[in-house]
């Protein structure tokens, strides 16, 4: 009678194990919608942008260097950029470092 107990007793465990588990497992689908899915979403859009950049774009680097492009290479995967116009400063820059487009500077009234 005893083991047949004992059996009993170690089957509602191993439940109670099964359930202990479970927000673990409710974790997981919640970490992919809310982390994965939003930096993928964020890559893609940072992708697209670079792809679309052209010749006199205001642009700002990963480093906070803000420049306008003069020449796009496409075999080198860089840019140009003029940072100064008097005198004339020009760098190249990796696509990758383009952190994004310059925002448009509010009108003083």
């Amino acid at each position: 009678m005893s083991l047949h107990l004992a059996v009993i007793l170690l089957q509602g465990q191993g439940g109670a194990g099964l359930f202990g588990l479970l927000p673990f497992v409710l974790l997981i689908p919640l970490f992919y919608f809310m982390i994965i899915v939003p930096q993928r979403r964020q890559r893609q859009q940072q992708q697209a942008m670079i792809e679309a950049l052209k010749v006199g774009d205001k642009i700002v680097t990963t480093g906070g260097i803000y420049g306008t492009i003069t020449i796009l290479r496409e075999d080198k995967r860089t840019v140009q950029l003029r940072i100064a116009e008097s005198p004339p400063v020009k760098i190249d820059i990796a696509r990758s470092a383009i952190a994004g487009l310059q925002e448009a500077p509010e009108e003083k009234k």
